[in-house]
């Protein structure tokens, strides 16, 4: 349930209407936007009638919400969520941001030499595997902290942000002070017990839409996280599996519009892991930016042909410079800009 509060409601109405909520049976999330209070009711409550919720001083509107993510919902924060990174850096703003490195750390040299391509080209997010989900056991599973301390130097260095994905509750203490994103992968998209600890964390967290999920099991999913108090949710789309093996996945661009229609989470794109070819990474990055992402998340390696990880998929330094060049002509089209 929502209840929207009117515009100019003093904190002490807020408040009695808070107290009343949770009298009845809810648990309350609240959203304060430029104009007005929004408070998500969230919880089967006792049996009540919106009307005396209505009637209460202060309140505007109620509405009962049907849809199974309450707090992921476009109704929660109508105007759309912002995640304010560190560096004055906003995702869901009107600048696109583009977060860019390696599949996985390999060495000193390679994400330094990553790093400084991906800077210099206009990136703001360096992103980097420690620990990293494989198919087969037998491939390379990350260098663990070592890896974070890394992307940690090259990101002060070249002055980054850091994004890495973490794979397990016990890794999040250990990735909390190299990291300024959380990133969960497509297969953890529904390890719910990892969702509900991240929610406990106070750092934005990336949400990768799962290889066979719908975007209703990826807005539920990040209702997950939210529940536990962390608002500070990114979407990313990265392909799902259908009948077509031409590439690896399926890039579905049409999420991207979807997604700002039924949620205020900002929304990524990842054409890397949404095609799993180097070719095709900047058609879909090109797309994704005219379909509305806020952000991208691209594979880029000094040296692919011997990456150790995902080579095939990562851009060439080069590449990707010419890509931020192609996108800086698109975004003005749409409304927004890249750095």
């Amino acid at each position: 349930m929502i209840v929207a509060m009117q515009e100019g409601a003093d904190e002490q109405l807020i408040q009695q209407v808070i107290e009343h909520l949770v009298k009845i049976g809810f648990e309350v999330h609240r959203s304060t936007g430029a104009r007005m209070t929004v408070l998500g009711a969230v919880g089967s409550g006792i049996d009540f009638d919106i009307r005396n919720l209505e009637l209460l001083p202060g309140v505007q509107e109620v509405h009962r919400i049907s849809s199974p993510y309450k707090l992921a919902g476009r109704s929660f924060r109508p105007e759309g969520t912002i995640v304010k990174l560190a560096n004055g850096i906003d995702v869901g703003g009107n600048e696109i941001v583009v977060m860019a490195g390696p599949c996985s750390v390999e060495s000193r040299e390679q994400i330094l030499s990553t790093a400084e391509a991906v800077a210099k080209a206009g990136a703001k997010v360096l992103r980097g595997g420690a620990f990293k989900p494989r198919s087969s056991p037998y491939s390379f599973q990350g260098h663990g902290e070592e890896a974070l301390k890394l992307l940690r130097e090259a990101g002060e260095k070249f002055k980054l942000l850091v994004i890495s994905e973490v794979m397990e509750i016990s890794q999040i203490p250990m990735m909390l002070p190299y990291v300024d994103i959380l990133q969960v992968g497509a297969r953890n998209m529904q390890n719910f017990n990892l969702l509900r600890e991240l929610g406990k964390v106070r750092k934005p967290v990336l949400l990768k839409r799962g290889i066979a999920a719908t975007l209703e099991e990826l807005l539920l999913s990040a209702e997950y996280i939210m529940a536990g108090g962390n608002y500070d949710v990114i979407l990313c789309e990265r392909g799902i599996r259908t009948f077509e093996t031409y590439t690896r996945n399926t890039m579905d661009i049409s999420a991207i519009p979807i997604i700002h229609k039924l949620s205020h989470l900002p929304m990524t794109a990842d054409p890397s892991h949404g095609t799993g070819r180097r070719d095709k990474v900047s058609p879909m990055a090109r797309a994704s930016v005219a379909a509305g992402a806020d952000a991208l998340l691209i594979e880029v390696h000094c040296d692919p042909n011997k990456a150790w990880s995902d080579g095939a998929q990562s851009l060439f330094p080069e590449q990707f410079s010419k890509l931020m060049d192609e996108l800086r002509m698109i975004a003005p089209a749409v409304g927004r800009k890249i750095g």
